[in-house]
């Protein structure tokens, strides 16, 4: 016997107004200089890269390295400190805003996602929830971060982790769901 039910229309979905940030004709100037001028830069050019991010309205401080292959959905979205890396393939889902602070590492295929769907609601409405990453952090490589995330200063986030949840303090944490491991100490 089927179930009748109906949990989702997605022909009553709809973005929600002024959802991401800035009009249409500027969302898509951003991806054309992004496939153009962005992905295409050379590897070493990481300041051509992070002017390209300021014209766009990112807050980037000094001395970051943001590598070519990685993605930012929208850069007005997308506050990195100084001394900060983000390295290849990262994907920083910016629908809502990403806080990444200080001397801090993305590696390489991390996903930080600030966007999710209400599954509750029949028209799936959705969300943007920021994500902050404070001060010398590091996530390494393919790590997962959820939306509305607060990841504390002194992180360090294991390989191939999933973190759904705000993470205390200098502690280092792996899994997925990530747990507690053990307190970060400097040698």
């Amino acid at each position: 016997m089927s179930d009748i039910r109906k949990f989702q229309d997605l022909n009553l979905y709809h973005n929600p107004k002024d959802f991401r940030g800035k009009s249409k004709l500027i969302v898509q100037l951003w991806w054309i200089c992004y496939a153009l001028f962005f992905k295409t830069s050379p590897q070493v050019l990481y300041g051509w890269r992070r002017f390209l991010l300021r014209a766009f309205g990112a807050e980037i401080g000094k001395n970051v390295i943001v590598r070519p292959s990685a993605e930012i959905t929208y850069p007005w979205k997308v506050k990195i400190g100084d001394n900060s890396w983000i390295g290849d393939q990262v994907v920083l889902y910016s629908l809502g805003e990403i806080i990444i602070g200080s001397n801090t590492v993305i590696s390489q295929r991390s996903y930080i996602c600030t966007g999710t769907h209400n599954y509750k609601k029949m028209e799936f409405p959705i969300l943007a929830k920021k994500i902050i990453i404070e001060d010398e952090c590091w996530l390494a490589t393919d790590v997962f971060v959820a939306p509305g995330t607060k990841i504390n200063k002194g992180v360090v986030v294991g390989a191939r982790s999933s973190v759904f949840k705000d993470l205390e303090p200098y502690s280092v944490f792996a899994g997925s769901p990530v747990k507690l491991i053990k307190k970060r100490e400097i040698e």
